[in-house]
């Protein structure tokens, strides 16, 4: 299935799988390697992302990993000027994602340093209003446990978010936040049918205990696992990749190839 979204302006092909690659600029991110600090750190990471061959760079500055300490919105906002400044800097012509559930976080992204799209984890009417208004590209995801729940959610999220006027939906069925172990393989067995919704779909699986609590290791050690379940997931129609080893997940995609997603 083929989608466009517009990100300010131009408009991004995702009939082909992309890949999104994160940085965090969070002390407490579940996974270590995925936290940058400094300036220098986040403009190499940003640099990385581009060179391994990902389309996307998610920025999130408030780890919303189960059982941490949300950082308040002030926090977030300082953390993210710095990091939108570097990235701005370093690649003008990037399209870049920031990660928050703060309507008035995505607000100053957006406004201030022209970020391109918003990943919620949250879905407020607040922040249905503020995409719609804003007009940019808007991640949804579900926290709902099952494939029949996600589907339900979206349905309604979609329908508020189109009486809204808004045009650009990436569908995230939200691994690892309201589901068990098992209900995150469920959904992901079953993920070809979150189609129906001829939507884009965000796939964020990378590093998640989805993948180390069921094999017994941990985040550092769940590489493999984590491209293991990225090619189930290109295999059954993800359009986007949300990772942090973006070059093996690039080859994932080079390998499978668009060719032999079915409707």
């Amino acid at each position: 299935m083929s989608y466009t979204i517009n990100v300010g302006g131009r408009l991004l092909d995702l009939s082909a799988p992309l890949v999104m690659g994160i940085l965090n600029v969070t002390p407490d991110s579940f996974f270590s390697g995925s936290r940058m600090q400094t300036e220098e750190e986040i403009a190499a990471r940003a640099r990385q992302v581009i060179a391994e061959g990902g389309a996307i760079i998610d920025v999130g500055a408030c780890s919303t990993r189960p059982g941490g300490v949300l950082a308040t919105q002030q926090e977030e906002m300082a953390r993210l000027r710095i990091a939108l400044s570097v990235v701005r800097r370093e690649l003008p012509d990037a399209i870049l994602s920031v990660d928050t559930f703060r309507p008035d976080v995505a607000k100053m992204a957006v406004q201030e340093y022209g970020a391109d799209i918003i990943n919620d984890v949250e879905g407020s009417d607040a922040m249905f209003r503020l995409v719609s208004r804003l007009g940019v590209p808007y991640i949804y995801m579900s926290s709902a446990p099952t494939l029949h729940d996600v589907l339900l959610d979206f349905s309604r999220s979609v329908q508020a978010l189109r009486d809204l006027g808004q045009k650009d939906i990436i569908l995230d069925p939200g691994f690892g936040f309201g589901k068990t172990l098992e209900q995150n393989h469920e959904l992901l067995h079953d993920l070809e049918l979150l189609r129906v919704m001829q939507l884009p779909i965000l796939v964020g699986v990378s590093r998640k205990s989805m993948i180390w609590k069921l094999l017994g290791i941990t985040p550092d050690q769940a590489l493999n696992g984590t491209t293991v379940l990225h090619t189930m997931a290109l295999l059954k129609g993800a359009s986007i990749l949300r990772v942090h080893d973006v070059r093996e997940a690039v080859e994932a995609v080079k390998l499978i190839g668009p060719s032999t997603f079915t409707p």
